[in-house]
């Protein structure tokens, strides 16, 4: 008898134990490999501020430029593309994985003759439309990594460009910095982006702005996932941009 009843309680420790597994397992699933919200809609750009609100290429300038002296430029979404590079440990070897979305968008405003004068409106991009080469990963870093179903875009206000000066040339790169503040999820802070911009024709730039970020800095943790190691503390941020002014 007495050994049946123990019987009885292994039996009913193990059933409880599965069903902790089970619900531990489908928990995980939908934290980390359950479905995403897709994007809300097409990205637009926020409206570039206005010349005297706007970040400078130099503050210092005794006036602010007239807005007539200004060609507005805007990206172009299916020419322009936001990636994010990071390296980890796939299956016991280093492996570099990249992220892209077509999805950014924003504004920014030159006048040819006088460089100094150019002004970054805010820049976003659209989490929920990020791809790497797995939609495993992908519904990972969706989920458990950016919460994109809470916070759908990720978005860098300018605050100063230094580096920038002279006339414009087209055909002539020219490299420069961009500081200001970048939201990912809940948190911001600082960062320079070094840009390389080149003018293709009068109304035509294309070029790239590029900055690297620790993820720690914005709360940024890797689930525990199967044969996933060592994954890099270090994120590196690029937008490749082609805009145009009408």
């Amino acid at each position: 008898m007495e050994e049946h009843m123990n019987r009885n309680t292994q039996i009913g420790i193990v059933a409880g134990v599965l069903v902790v597994v089970i619900v531990l397992g489908v928990w995980i699933y939908s934290a980390v490999q359950g479905d995403t919200q897709p994007a809300s809609g097409p990205i637009t750009a926020i409206p570039l501020a206005t010349p005297s609100a706007a970040p400078v290429a130099n503050p210092t300038s005794a006036s602010a430029p007239a807005s007539s002296d200004l060609l507005r430029f805007q990206i172009v979404q299916n020419e322009s593309t936001a990636t994010f590079t990071i390296d980890e440990v796939l299956n016991g070897s280093p492996f570099t994985v990249v992220g892209t979305t077509d999805q950014v968008a924003g504004e920014f405003a030159l006048n040819p003759t006088d460089l100094s004068t150019a002004q970054i409106g805010t820049i976003t991009v659209n989490a929920r439309t990020l791809a790497t080469d797995s939609e495993r990963r992908d519904r990972a870093i969706k989920n458990a990594i950016l919460t994109t179903d809470t916070y759908e875009f990720i978005s860098f206000a300018p605050t100063a460009i230094t580096g920038l000066s002279g006339s414009g040339t087209p055909g002539t790169p020219y490299t420069f910095q961009i500081t200001g503040d970048l939201t990912i999820r809940d948190t911001t802070m600082p960062v320079v982006f070094t840009a390389t911009i080149t003018a293709e024709s009068s109304n035509r730039i294309s070029g790239t702005a590029t900055a690297t970020v620790n993820r720690a800095d914005f709360g940024l943790t890797i689930p525990s996932v199967p044969f996933v190691a060592n994954v890099g503390e270090q994120v590196t941020i690029a937008i490749n941009l082609v805009a145009t002014a009408p």
